[in-house]
């Protein structure tokens, strides 16, 4: 299956301030781009392009990393464009979801609290994850374009922390990128709906 660049779900100034035209510009039709361009000559020189993203993903890690960088950058950002919306973010979560954060980990503070600094301790280019694994609830971090399906979760919430997601906007401040896209962006009816697909 092909990989193909999906269109923003939004207008490229939905977002602002938390996030401009021109760091959608850049990050969707420039690096999102890339990884769908790149992504398809690898997967068709490796032979796995009749596979569903997903399994090009779990194929390629650890043993086609060309490949697994941009399949796993093209997966996730295809989430990424959807896990965020104008008017998104705050506390006020569905009611399932609302009940597994406050059971697997502690309540929305606590939370938004360990989100932000798995964001903001992953060392260079990277992403945070809320994931289920095991049917329970997870923060983790991954390195570049790693992401919890190689690691048997299945990611209901990404935020990107390279920097090309959020130095136009916002510089060197990754915390402050990081509390906008959790007090601001959050399409949590995009993490129900993920929630529970992998929670069947």
């Amino acid at each position: 299956m092909a990989f193909e660049l999906p269109n923003l779900p939004y207008d490229y100034d939905a977002l602002a301030p938390y996030m401009s035209r021109e760091t959608l510009e850049y990050h969707h039709d420039k690096h999102h781009l890339a990884y769908v361009t790149n992504g398809n000559k690898l997967a068709e020189d490796a032979g796995l392009s009749g596979l569903s993203l997903e399994e090009v993903v779990k194929k390629s890690y650890g043993t086609n990393q060309p490949l697994f960088n941009n399949a796993g950058q093209h997966y996730n950002h295809i989430h990424f464009w959807k896990w965020m919306k104008k008017g998104g973010g705050g506390t006020s979560l569905p009611g399932k979801l609302d009940a597994a954060v406050k059971s697997d980990l502690g309540g929305y503070d606590k939370f938004r609290a360990d989100f932000i600094a798995a964001g903001t301790s992953q060392f260079g280019s990277g992403w945070a994850w809320l994931s289920v694994k095991n049917g329970k609830l997870e923060i983790s971090k991954t390195p570049n374009g790693e992401n919890p399906l190689v690691h048997g979760a299945s990611p209901i919430l990404g935020v990107d922390v390279w920097e090309h997601s959020y130095y136009i906007d916002y510089r060197n401040a990754r915390p402050k990128y990081l509390e906008a896209f959790v007090d601001n962006l959050i399409n949590w009816d995009y993490v129900l709906e993920m929630y529970e697909a992998a929670t069947k």
